[in-house]
C-alpha cells in the first residue's frame, strides 16, 4: 500500500473534504450541518482540518470545532475514512496537530441498525487505535413547543445570582459528589476547583445573557442548587442543572429543568436542546417526564 500523506487543508483547499463520499449514516452529517468553512458562512477553519491522502486521494478526514472567537479549537466533531482504511483515520488522529475531546454524533437507538452500528463503531475503534479512551455515552434531547410545557412544581424560589464567586461555591458543591463523567474527568486531571472553574469558563463562553444564571432555594432560604438556561452557538439550551449533595433525594433537578424549560420558552424558544450522560437514570427520567424527548445519542472519547 502507497504512503500516506497527513496534513491540514489550506485556505483555498475546503473542495478537498468534500471529495470523501459520506453516506450520512452518523456524525455531524446527521444533524443537518454540511461541511462549509467560516469563508463560506459555515463554522470550520481549514487550519483545523485535516485530511489523509494516499495517491492523491482523500481517503480519511477530520474537522476541529471551535466558537466564532476562539483561537483553539473545542472538539472534534467530524471524522471519517474510506472503507478499509481504518488505519489512516488512526494514523491522522496521530498526526494531527490538535488533541481536543472527540463527539460521534449518532442516531437514537443506532446499535440496532447495523449499518449505523456498524459506522460508529469503526470510528470509535479508528479512535481508540489513535490513543484516545471512551469517556462517556450521552442522550441528546430536543424539545419543541409540541412537546408541552411540564407543569411548574412550585417548591422552589429561583433568584437570578451576580456573583461569580457564589456560582463557583455551589458548582464545587454540586461536583463534590456526582455522576457527571465530564466532571469527574476535569476532577481526576486538576482536582475540584479546576473542574469548577473549568465549569465556570464554559457558561462565559455562551453568548447568552449572565443575567440568566439562577440559583434555586427552598422557602427556608437554604440553596438547592444552579438552573443555568443558556444559548450556544446553535440556539438555546438547558445550560445546567446541578443540585447540592445536601438537598439530593427530593427530585429537585426535575424542578431545575421544568423552570429552565419555561424561561427559555418565555422568551420564544422554538426548541431547546439538552443532554445528559447515560448512566445518570435520575436526570434521564427527570428529562422525560419534563417533556424532553431523545432525539440522538453522543460518544464522548478523550
Amino acid at each position: 500500500m502507497s504512503d500516506l500523506t497527513v496534513r491540514a487543508l489550506g485556505a483555498d483547499e475546503a473542495r478537498l473534504f468534500h471529495t470523501l463520499r459520506d453516506p450520512g449514516l452518523v456524525g455531524r452529517v446527521i444533524t443537518g450541518v454540511d461541511y462549509r468553512t467560516v469563508a463560506e458562512g459555515g463554522d470550520y477553519r481549514p487550519e483545523w482540518t485535516w485530511v489523509a491522502e494516499r495517491d492523491g486521494e482523500v481517503v480519511a478526514r477530520a474537522a476541529w470545532w471551535g466558537g466564532p472567537d476562539d483561537t483553539e479549537p473545542m472538539l472534534l466533531n467530524w471524522f471519517d475514512f474510506a472503507d478499509g482504511e481504518d488505519e489512516a483515520g488512526a494514523e491522522l488522529l496521530r498526526r494531527a496537530a490538535h488533541r481536543t475531546e472527540y463527539e460521534l454524533i449518532l442516531p437514537a437507538g443506532w446499535r440496532e441498525q447495523p449499518d449505523v452500528r456498524a459506522a460508529g463503531e469503526a470510528r470509535i475503534a479508528a479512535a481508540q487505535a489513535a490513543g484516545m479512551r471512551l469517556l462517556v455515552e450521552r442522550f441528546r434531547y430536543h424539545w419543541t413547543p409540541e412537546c408541552g410545557l411540564p407543569e411548574r412544581p412550585g417548591r422552589l424560589e429561583f433568584r437570578p445570582e451576580p456573583d461569580d464567586d457564589v456560582i463557583f461555591e455551589i458548582l464545587r458543591r454540586v461536583h463534590s459528589v456526582t455522576l457527571d463523567a465530564h466532571a469527574l474527568h476535569a476532577i481526576a486531571q486538576g482536582g475540584p476547583d479546576a473542574a469548577a472553574q473549568e465549569e465556570l469558563d464554559f457558561f462565559r463562553w455562551w453568548p447568552s445573557p449572565r443575567e440568566w444564571w439562577q440559583v434555586a432555594y427552598t422557602p427556608d432560604g437554604e440553596v438547592v442548587g444552579l438552573q443555568i438556561p443558556a444559548r450556544n452557538t446553535a440556539g438555546p439550551i438547558v445550560g445546567f442543572i446541578g443540585v447540592v449533595p445536601e438537598q439530593r433525594g427530593h427530585g429537585y433537578a426535575y424542578d431545575l429543568l421544568v423552570e429552565c424549560t419555561h424561561f427559555q420558552a418565555e422568551r420564544g424558544a422554538q426548541f431547546i436542546a439538552g443532554a445528559t450522560d447515560q448512566g445518570n437514570f435520575p436526570m434521564a427520567k427527570h428529562f422525560a417526564r419534563a417533556n424532553h424527548p431523545i432525539v440522538q445519542e453522543r460518544v464522548h472519547l478523550v
